[in-house]
């Protein structure tokens, strides 16, 4: 995956937010010159980070990313006793399953 191709993802999904670089920066906790080098494709965007852009976008970690999406794949069935509808609920299981899946692929072991 090509690093300026995760950052023009980034961008599109700051973009997509409707905000800016700079709030986005203040968001995440990355510099804002860290973010402009990981968006322009200079610099490598570390897991954390992705995930803290992600979470501040409303975007999964594939999204980001490219690649591909659990989304895709999965199906789920739920049940809602606090008022939740179900497309908070999948959202964030979504991202919960797309963190799993980029963990595997990056050979990181789940722990108990």
């Amino acid at each position: 995956m090509a690093t300026t191709d995760v950052g023009a993802r980034i961008d599109r999904a700051r973009e997509a937010a409707g905000i800016s670089q700079r709030n986005l920066a203040d968001t995440t906790g990355i510099s804002q010159s860290t973010l402009s080098r990981i968006i322009s494709g200079d610099r490598e965007a570390k897991l954390p980070e992705l995930v803290e852009i992600a979470g501040a976008t409303g975007h999964t970690l594939a999204e980001l990313t490219g690649t591909g999406t659990v989304a895709d794949r999965v199906q789920c069935a739920t049940r809602s006793t606090n008022g939740s509808g179900m497309a908070g609920m999948r959202a964030a299981l979504l991202h919960f399953l797309e963190l799993d899946d980029y963990l595997d692929d990056q050979a990181i072991p789940a722990t108990i």
